[in-house]
């Protein structure tokens, strides 16, 4: 049996997870559950003599003022807007316009080499931006008419876009690694470190699935024809197209990796690199720094008032006990800490048919983090772990944010069921790359022992 404190929390979850399906804005629904359930825990223990855990009185809302102020203050956090805007300048800049010519000259010769350009390039956003929906749509606007006309299947075209888009989540400098951070008082700069060979293979994966779907099936894609021959200059002409975006990455990661910047400075040069190549491409002006100011003032706030909400969520959950709740329920469960592991990611992987990755990060992350730590298991290796279960948020149904990115920028002949279709094969490639970081860890954390061993 639950005692009554393990029962407003099951109803507390129970609720926040109902009203989701609402579509009322989840910033407002996290804080508008916790006052309520503050309220009516306060009012059972003063009036009913119900035990409420330490949820007793009502100093717990000046408990939450004082951790959403903490939260405010945190100084890792300023990175984020920093990183957003770093995304949205190096969109505006031409410089993805630019690999994508030079990537088609050179790889659109070779069945499947479109594909291959693409998530080639969505490999380079996603170490410079960090930010899905901007490369989801920016690679969508780019290739999927030239796909399309080289008799590209609209599904496979579809999936190699929306997947490629995704690997900004996971591959440093990534938002979703910074907050993950922030959850559970961990260095950014290690989650960094840990997840760079686990993005970059996973997008090795993605590259090897379409060249040898593209050999086993013709008709799934077509080379382009009436290429002009291969030489010299066009290799140089697209290594040097290739040159920004590595720069850029280099100035952002190489200044964390050797200890040079923190996370939030190299964020600052992350945003003065991005704004120095639109201005070197001619395409910075007044209108363009006002609209990604603009965007990232809105991302920002919308990022951090779920923040807000969460924490809120995070002090009445915990002041009913939840946490020792969870905890002890998970740990009840007959299985090994690898099995325990394992229906902690499941359960990510389900909830990310549901909920954004933010949700699940704020709500989740801290409430299982103890206990994976608890188990012996390294925090920096689980946090990688399961933002790697997370991506799979972006392409799954119904709320597969990727999915409706791509849609709404992709030419009128893909269907809805294309674009559903031809995410099912690289979110298997998802849950292969999970299953490999599951049972090699040294994927996760041999590069940050090298950082330190090094030092």
């Amino acid at each position: 049996m639950f005692a009554t404190n393990e029962l407003i929390v099951i109803a507390m979850l129970a609720t926040f997870i109902l009203l989701i399906f609402t579509g009322f804005p989840v910033a407002w629904i996290l804080a508008g559950v916790s006052v309520l359930f503050s309220v009516g825990s306060i009012v059972a223990f003063q009036y009913f003599d119900v035990d409420t855990y330490f949820l007793t009185d009502w100093r717990i809302f000046g408990v939450m003022v004082q951790r959403v102020y903490a939260q405010m203050s945190n100084w890792v956090l300023v990175a984020l807007p920093m990183f957003i805007f770093m995304g949205l300048m190096l969109e505006r800049s031409g410089v993805a316009e630019r690999l994508m010519k030079n990537f088609v000259n050179l790889f659109g010769r070779f069945r499947g080499g479109l594909g291959v350009a693409v998530i080639t390039i969505g490999i380079l956003l996603a170490a410079s931006t960090g930010i899905v929906g901007a490369s989801v749509v920016l690679l969508a606007m780019l290739s999927l008419p030239v796909m399309l006309e080289q008799k590209y299947s609209p599904a496979f075209a579809s999936g190699i876009v929306a997947s490629a888009g995704t690997l900004g989540i996971l591959i440093p400098p990534s938002i979703m690694l910074i907050i993950m951070a922030d959850q559970l008082s961990l260095a950014v700069g290690d989650l960094f470190m840990g997840a760079l060979i686990p993005g970059v293979m996973l997008g090795l994966m993605y590259i090897a699935y379409v060249v040898i779907v593209s050999m086993l099936v013709p008709s799934i894609s077509s080379p382009k024809e009436d290429m002009p021959p291969i030489t010299a200059a066009m290799i140089l002409e697209t290594l040097w197209a290739v040159v920004p975006s590595l720069g850029l990455i280099l100035a952002v990661l190489g200044s964390i990796f050797l200890g040079i910047a923190t996370p939030t400075e190299a964020a600052g040069v992350g945003a003065l690199g991005a704004t120095i190549l639109a201005a070197m491409n001619g395409h910075l002006n007044m209108a363009v720094l006002k609209d990604v100011s603009i965007k990232t003032s809105l991302t920002t706030a919308f990022v951090f008032g779920i923040f807000l909400g969460a924490t809120a969520f995070a002090v009445v959950m915990r002041s009913l006990g939840g946490d020792e709740f969870i905890g002890s329920l998970l740990q009840s469960i007959p299985l090994s800490p690898e099995g325990i592991v394992v229906v902690i990611l499941l359960i990510a992987f389900v909830a990310g048919f549901f909920l954004d990755w933010l949700e699940i990060s704020l709500i989740l992350l801290p409430l299982v983090g103890p206990v994976v730590s608890a188990l012996g298991f390294d925090l920096t290796w689980f946090v990688v772990l399961f933002a790697l279960a997370l991506q799979t948020s972006f392409l799954t149904p119904p709320v597969g944010f990727s999915l409706f990115y791509l849609k709404g920028v992709a030419p009128p002949e893909i269907r809805t069921v294309d674009i559903y279709k031809g995410v099912i094969p690289f979110i298997l490639i998802q849950l292969t790359a999970v299953m490999l970081v599951f049972w090699w860890e040294d994927l996760v954390l041999w590069l940050p022992a090298v950082r330190y061993g090094a030092g």
